[in-house]
């Protein structure tokens, strides 16, 4: 399962479950997904920020692993 924001014409954003993308193609292209604001079916996919975890985030490069002293760019980051 998939999990899209979609936008209405009318400017509306929700958020629609999917199968996977080729579900979303078909639905849109059929008509099947309605605002549930408005009860457009013209949707798109609105944009959406990616969602990034901490273990996005890069690991420490011979300062210790987290011993880190005021100088590493790193310090106080984690």
């Amino acid at each position: 399962m998939i999990l899209y924001s979609v936008q209405c014409g009318a400017g509306h954003v929700f958020d629609e479950w999917f199968s996977n993308s080729a579900d979303y193609d078909t639905r849109a292209a059929a008509g099947d997904i309605t605002c549930p604001d408005c009860g457009d079916t013209h949707v798109t996919k609105a944009i959406m920020a990616p969602s990034v975890g901490k273990s996005a985030q890069p690991e420490h490069a011979g300062c210790g692993a987290g011993s880190c002293q005021g100088g590493c760019p790193y310090a106080g980051g984690f």
